[in-house]
């Protein structure tokens, strides 16, 4: 399935850097509409203005980390079908297997590269 770059995506991650290097990748394929929240609170506002085609979450965020954002997204009717995926340099399976009965559409471990990035998106866009 062909992405569309015009899809409206939401990068959330407390710390800038990674919100700029995720930013980047996004834009080498393709992907200009970016918005970001630096916190889960702050993604659930813009979330309530604005639908997004893709959510991009850091797991490790202060003072609600990625794994509550996904729990709150999915439990709001208007927001719960919204694509989520969860970066996390941690790879452990508890944290895995609780993401995915959460709901998350897709889990990416630190590093990655925009091919593998591309490769989450696509298969959360073609089972959306």
């Amino acid at each position: 399935m062909a992405l569309d770059p015009s899809m409206p995506i939401l990068v959330v991650d407390d710390y800038q850097t990674m919100v700029r290097i995720i930013r980047n990748l996004l834009k080498q394929l393709g992907f200009e509409n970016v918005d970001d929240a630096s916190d889960g609170t702050t993604a659930i506002s813009k979330m309530r203005d604005k639908k997004y085609g893709l959510v991009i979450s850091d797991w490790n965020m202060e003072p609600m980390s990625g794994f509550e954002l996904l729990q709150k997204v999915r439990e709001e009717t208007a927001l719960s079908e919204t694509p989520f995926i969860i970066v996390t340099a941690e790879s452990k399976t508890e944290n895995v297997v609780a993401a995915k009965k959460a709901g998350v559409s897709n889990y990416i471990v630190k590093p990655f590269n925009a091919q593998t990035l591309k490769t989450k998106i696509e298969s959360v866009c073609a089972a959306a």
